[in-house]
């Protein structure tokens, strides 16, 4: 507690002693007009010098922390990624495949398709195509209709 006591002091203390170097204390009795106008001018050019240099040091350091935070970000890259070679294809049978996996335990070669199920495949029943024109006779009038619907049942 102690220390951060000091600390303060001194930190009030710099900064009284600042101000007193750069700001002096005014002297405004006893001037006339255009002295109070002349040392208002005056006050003024110091303001814009001023506050010139506060934004050419606050441009300084937001360009730094942008530099700062660049370097942070490409050495986390360095430090959390490997650089993966470009891998290329090629071409194994699965036999040495197996065996790469499996190591020398398998010799024998293994065949994959013996353990497929095999399935027949059902021929669809096709109706059979007839001219449309020799059933339109037959179809017409209430007669056909009704052999529809008994062929139906």
């Amino acid at each position: 507690m102690a220390m951060l006591e000091s600390e303060t002091q001194a930190r009030k203390d710099e900064r009284v002693r600042t101000l007193a170097e750069k700001v002096p204390e005014l002297q405004l009795s006893g001037l006339s007009v255009q002295d109070l106008q002349n040392l208002c001018k005056e006050l003024h050019q110091k303001i814009d010098v001023v506050d010139e240099e506060r934004y050419d040091i606050y441009a300084k350091v937001k360009i730094n922390d942008v530099k700062i935070q660049d370097l942070s970000q490409k050495i986390f890259e360095l430090k959390g990624k490997m650089k993966r070679p470009n891998l290329r294809r090629v071409r194994v049978s699965a036999d040495a495949m197996l065996g790469a996996l499996l190591g020398s335990k398998v010799k024998e070669s293994v065949d994959f398709k013996a353990n497929l199920k095999t399935v027949k495949k059902e021929e669809e029943k096709k109706e059979e195509v007839t001219d449309w024109r020799k059933n339109v006779d037959a179809m017409s009038g209430m007669e056909g209709r009704k052999k529809l619907f008994d062929a139906g049942q």
